[in-house]
């Protein structure tokens, strides 16, 4: 089997322009955790994530005003700060750049050794082009090892 039989073709994906509230919405409305960012010529660029997003969005910890009378901490205020600036914000200032790709004619054992060494949950499957074909996520892995591995265990015993 190869990575093109289970890649999903029909890619949703951003450009480095596009603000992080576009891509949490892109997120929301399509139900998925993450997508290539790619340039005009549908070139891979980076990789945007809910992940990506959590980590520009989060409190950078507490602040300690006074130690000695009275500590204050404002954690929801800098989180809505937080959040109030990073919606404007752009994409490629939050991407991922140094991203694992796979081949569409490569074996679907090299995605799963992907999987299983970076811990991450898509890989964007490019070309010789390096543009953009096809996306491929743990959860098609799963479904194809539960449906086609799995019954076909089951109809041998």
């Amino acid at each position: 089997m190869i990575i093109e039989d289970f890649m999903i073709r029909d890619v949703i994906s951003v450009k480095k322009e596009t603000t992080i509230k576009e891509l949490l919405e892109k997120l929301v409305q399509h139900k998925i955790t993450g997508v290539p960012v790619v340039d005009e010529e549908g070139k891979l660029l980076g990789m945007a994530t809910d992940g990506d997003v959590i980590r520009d969005i989060q409190p950078k910890g507490r602040t300690v005003y006074d130690i000695f009378s009275l500590i204050l901490v404002s954690e929801q205020a800098d989180l809505k700060d937080r959040l109030r600036y990073s919606l404007d914000r752009q994409v490629k200032e939050i991407m991922q750049k140094n991203v694992v790709t796979v081949k569409p004619k490569s074996p679907i054992d090299d995605a799963m050794a992907v999987f299983s060494k970076h811990h991450i949950k898509k890989i964007p499957v490019v070309n010789p082009a390096n543009r953009v074909v096809g996306v491929i996520s743990r959860g098609d892995l799963i479904r194809y090892i539960t449906t086609k591995l799995i019954d076909q265990t089951v109809d041998k015993l």
